[in-house]
């Protein structure tokens, strides 16, 4: 029996991570939909091969558009295989239909009985989360966010923010968590973005920070995915590391008017 030398091993988990990270992108959206009465883009940089962000849109049965992000503690492998396990239960629930405040609860159920097998690792099943839900007829959004940063809605030159509902998933028994819900307009344009982007540092030690997302937002009236683009330009001109040291994931919902 040959006995694989270090170089070998080296290749081969080289090789398994690529493949994880080839799966892990089997999870997200490959493309944004059509545009309909509104418009979706997706950007994503993890900080090494894998990444503990996730995301998605999900058309549910009475015809909304659910929307998530969310990102698990730290990253990197471990942020990985936690996260794929929140991103099946949350993707499979949105498809049934189950309340945002319902669906927290359930994801924190979900990730305590995770947590209890391990003392030495509960700490790794706990995540951050921003889901809503999106009537196409009346632009109405339910939504929770459990500890995520708010997000963001540009209406005109006015920015507004939509503040977390409850606490982060995976560390209490029990959840405070109540309904926000926002109306949305035509020509709104709402952000969805992981801590990463804000807490980003640059050589200086400077972070890029939440009033330069802001300006960002404010400062552009290019289409979603140019927007995108230039958002994490921006990040590359600030100085930041690439890839960065934390996660950086960016959703932007262009509202075009409500379905006729």
């Amino acid at each position: 029996m040959t006995r694989a030398k270090p170089g070998d091993r080296l290749q081969i988990d080289t090789f398994e991570m690529r493949l994880a990270r080839e799966v892990e992108r089997l999870l997200f959206p490959k493309s944004s939909p059509v545009c309909t009465w509104n418009c979706i883009g997706v950007r994503n940089r993890t900080a090494g091969v894998l990444g503990g962000d996730y995301f998605d849109f999900v058309s549910v049965p009475d015809g909304g558009l659910a929307v998530f992000i969310g990102d698990v503690t730290g990253h990197g492998l471990h942020a990985s295989l936690v996260m794929a396990l929140i991103y099946g239960f949350i993707h499979r629930a949105a498809l049934d239909a189950v309340a945002p405040v319902e669906l927290a609860a359930q994801v924190n159920d979900f990730l305590l009985r995770f947590a209890e097998r391990s003392r030495t690792l509960d700490q790794y099943f706990s995540s951050t989360l921003f889901l809503g839900i999106i009537d196409p007829k009346t632009l109405a959004m339910d939504y929770v966010n459990a500890g995520h940063v708010p997000a963001l809605v540009r209406r005109g030159g006015e920015v507004i923010e939509l503040a977390p509902t409850t606490q982060p998933l995976g560390y209490f028994e029990t959840i405070d968590t109540t309904t926000g819900s926002f109306r949305l307009a035509k020509g709104d344009r709402l952000l969805l973005y992981t801590d990463g982007i804000i807490e980003a540092a640059g050589a200086s030690g400077e972070r890029f920070g939440a009033e330069r997302l802001r300006a960002a937002l404010t400062g552009s009236e290019a289409g979603h995915t140019e927007f995108l683009g230039s958002l994490f330009k921006a990040l590359r001109d600030f100085g930041i590391a690439d890839p960065p040291e934390d996660d950086c994931t960016a959703m932007v919902v262009d509202i075009r008017g409500e379905e006729k």
